[in-house]
């Protein structure tokens, strides 16, 4: 096979951050997706409708030429998150979720949430409006090792809450761990999944291949291979609870390649070519639309896209930066070759 038309995929986890950089990183995006589910984690972050309508127009405005991008925007629940802003948040056409940070899990978490129980009457709310709430699934407890904090948020924190909130409609953001796709597999049709590029093609050796890998260093981290075949099955299911989300993450090289580099993997340039490599390693191009233009419109009750993209294969390599004003930004596979690219 040469040439694929898909249903013009959206991305349901996306970092645009602002200023140069959101200039810099918004094209790639543009080009591989009609809308994104847009992250509220800016300093400060984005915690009510209000801002949630300065930082669209922001992203509107750095659109490249004629575009009809959609920012599906998202606010930041904190300790203070009342149900009047969920409230608030239901009447906006333009909010579309709150983002659970547990406090210190993340790049610009310290506003985060440092107890979820809480917050039952603003999710009790969530609940009455069918906000859905996205979840950055870590414990941040420093004795629980790295490796296990997506596990131990199931078991402690969000098996708890939706046995609390059955009808709470939450999408597990960046899954990492054979344990969170039997979670989400066994949950009701109110919980789905979001599902990486990087976590499905990487394990947690690419952090450590000939030396330390700072660009491959994300949160939640990478996992064992076991994990990461777990993903790939999900993933290439045609289970409805699991779709695309690329969770790319732009940060400026220097702070990548600092003494206490940043979280996060610069994914948009060549997030939809490596789904479809791992869909056709697997022998199941077929799913691919599913995955990544159906499902997510499904769990958010949104229309599904009408344009259409092709990808052709035909080999590529992936530039070793990207500039953003006067910093540049190291993408997710920056120097190798990939087998399809968008055309």
């Amino acid at each position: 096979m040469k040439l694929i038309n898909i249903i013009k995929p959206d991305d349901w986890h996306l970092h645009l951050r602002e200023g140069q950089i959101l200039e810099s990183v918004l094209p790639a995006t543009v080009k591989s997706f009609r809308r994104a589910i847009v992250m509220p984690n800016l300093i400060p972050p984005v915690t009510d409708v209000e801002m949630a309508m300065t930082y669209r127009q922001d992203i509107l405005n750095a659109c490249p030429g004629e575009c009809d991008f959609e920012a599906l925007m998202t606010l930041y629940l904190t300790d203070n998150t009342s149900p009047a802003d969920v409230k608030a948040a239901a009447d906006s056409p333009y909010v579309h979720a709150f983002k659970l940070y547990p406090a210190g899990a993340t790049t610009n978490s310290a506003s985060g949430v440092t107890s979820l129980p809480d917050l039952m009457p603003t999710l009790e709310a969530m609940v009455e409006h069918q906000v859905p709430l996205l979840v950055h699934g870590e414990v941040t407890d420093p004795d629980v090792d790295v490796f296990d904090r997506e596990a131990v948020f199931i078991d402690h924190v969000l098996s708890p809450i939706l046995q609390a909130l059955p009808g709470l409609r939450v999408v597990f953001e960046h899954l990492t761990s054979r344990q969170g796709v039997e979670f989400v597999m066994d949950a009701g049709p109110n919980v789905a999944a979001t599902l990486t590029a990087h976590h499905l093609y990487m394990n947690r050796n690419a952090m450590f291949s000939k030396g330390i890998r700072p660009h491959h260093y994300c949160l939640p981290v990478l996992k064992r291979e076991t994990h990461r075949e777990a993903l790939v099955a999900a993933a290439i299911s045609g289970n409805s609870k699991f779709f695309l989300g690329t969770d790319s993450a732009p940060h400026d090289r220097a702070a990548k390649e600092s003494s206490c580099g940043c979280a996060g993997m610069y994914a948009s340039p060549v997030a939809l070519e490596l789904y479809t490599q791992i869909f056709e390693d697997n022998d199941v191009l077929d799913k691919l639309e599913g995955f990544a233009s159906l499902f997510g419109p499904k769990f958010y009750g949104l229309p599904v896209n009408k344009e259409q993209v092709t990808l052709k294969r035909q080999e590529w390599q992936v530039p070793s930066v990207i500039p953003a004003g006067t910093e540049e930004i190291v993408p997710l596979c920056a120097g190798e070759t990939l087998r399809w690219q968008l055309i």
